[in-house]
């Protein structure tokens, strides 16, 4: 566990730099003499050989990780799957999507396969892809704005690159704030805003798996026609219960995630 730790550390560090509000959440938990832990991270990816989800799980199956289960979002055109760790059942769970970029318009495979070209093969080979961000230069905005009308998830990739999407606080960890209600009105009553994309609360105690999260913050880029307010990273909040046989359940349900995703949408506060 000690490999993947590291490699979470390391993600931790620029989802924070991404985010700030996140270590403020973080923070605020703490404060109330909480330990937070992690149910899982994700990232975004496209279905290209070079870079797609495979390449992405590599240092965390080196690190002890095994795949668990695939999932399909439709309406997004996407794919995804989630590992655990072998060994050590309270390591955070890693979720990889990848966009389906064949389904989408010409423009869109032109601007996604510019891009892929100009990654460095060094960076692919030696593992780095997962912590390498945005390694095509400075983006464009009017690029952003196109991707954005066919996809916000492509959008979102194109901007700041390979990275964790986002943390997800279990709720199950905590001990004053042990429902997903409490955290929600915690978090808004600390000023943070909740995606409210198919309600704020996401899947249901049957379903086995409740999830939240914040509206991801706003970040200045420096795109090549100037400095614009954009979306960046979220925190997400989970609540998993066990099954028929006493099991907590570890998996996701695709059609919350798919509201999820949205938390990077675009939005001016």
């Amino acid at each position: 566990m000690k490999e993947a730790q590291k490699i979470f550390d390391r993600l931790w560090s620029d989802y924070i730099t991404q985010n700030p509000e996140v270590k403020k959440v973080y923070d605020s938990f703490v404060a109330k003499g909480e330990e937070v832990l992690n149910d899982h991270i994700a990232f975004r990816t496209f279905d290209d050989p070079k870079v797609n989800i495979d390449v992405i799980a590599r240092p965390f199956i080196k690190a002890g990780y095994e795949f668990r289960n695939s999932y399909v979002f439709e309406q997004k055109r996407l794919r995804a799957r989630h590992f655990e760790h072998k060994t050590f059942r309270d390591a955070p769970r890693v979720f990889i999507s990848e966009l389906m970029t064949s389904d989408f318009s010409p423009y869109l495979q032109e601007k996604v396969n510019e891009i892929i070209a100009k990654i460095p093969d060094t960076i692919i080979n030696n593992d780095e892809l997962v912590f390498s961000g945005n390694v095509w230069g400075k983006p464009s905005y009017e690029v952003y704005q196109h991707l954005r009308d066919e996809s916000e998830y492509a959008a979102w990739l194109y901007v700041y690159g390979f990275r964790a999407n986002h943390f997800t606080v279990s709720i199950n960890g905590l001990k004053n704030y042990d429902t997903i209600e409490k955290v929600n009105q915690f978090l808004k009553d600390n000023g943070f805003m909740l995606n409210d994309s198919g309600g704020e609360i996401k899947g249901t105690p049957a379903e086995l798996l409740e999830q939240s999260s914040t509206k991801a913050g706003i970040l200045t880029v420096d795109f090549i026609e100037g400095k614009h307010d954009i979306p960046s990273c979220y925190y997400e909040f989970a609540r998993r219960y066990p099954d028929a046989d006493g099991k907590i359940y570890s998996g996701f349900i695709a059609k919350s995630a798919d509201k999820i995703f949205e938390s990077t949408d675009f939005y001016k506060k």
